[in-house]
């Protein structure tokens, strides 16, 4: 699968070390940065990243901030794009289950590493249910033209 990955200078050191991690689960990293620990300001990488998911550049991103908020907002005003901000391995499954959500959000300032690796991995690997979630998802788009 290939993955956009955006963060700020907050996110910047979970971001390189999940790059690792998903290379080492056979996946395609597209890096959007940002690419030092220096500030840096959210928006200029979460929204060209979004932009590769929502276009289908990329199939799923993963983007990380201080608090994963401002990164979700960011790539949720993107069409085609439906960011969760994920804190438990259980919002990231129901996010994937229920939501079809192809962004994945968190906070680095507010969970562990090894929880953002399983949150990580089940956002990975668990597909959408379908069946009456489709339609849900479905009227998203519709209302909001995104």
């Amino acid at each position: 699968m290939k993955i956009a990955v955006a963060s700020d200078h907050a996110g910047f050191e979970y971001k390189e070390r999940l790059k690792e991690l998903l290379k080492e689960l056979g996946h395609e990293v597209v890096d959007f940065g940002c690419f030092s620990p220096d500030s840096s300001d959210y928006p200029d990488f979460a929204y060209p990243a979004a932009k590769a998911v929502g276009e289908g550049e990329c199939e799923r991103g993963i983007f990380i901030c201080g608090t994963g908020i401002g990164v979700s907002i960011v790539a949720n005003k993107v069409k085609g794009v439906r960011a969760a901000n994920c804190c438990s391995v259980e919002e990231a499954k129901l996010s994937r289950q229920h939501n079809n959500a192809n962004v994945l959000t968190f906070g680095a300032r507010l969970i562990s590493f090894e929880l953002a690796k399983e949150i990580v991995k089940v956002f990975l690997e668990t597909e959408f249910e379908g069946g009456r979630h489709e339609r849900r998802v479905e009227k998203i788009h519709k209302l909001t033209g995104l």
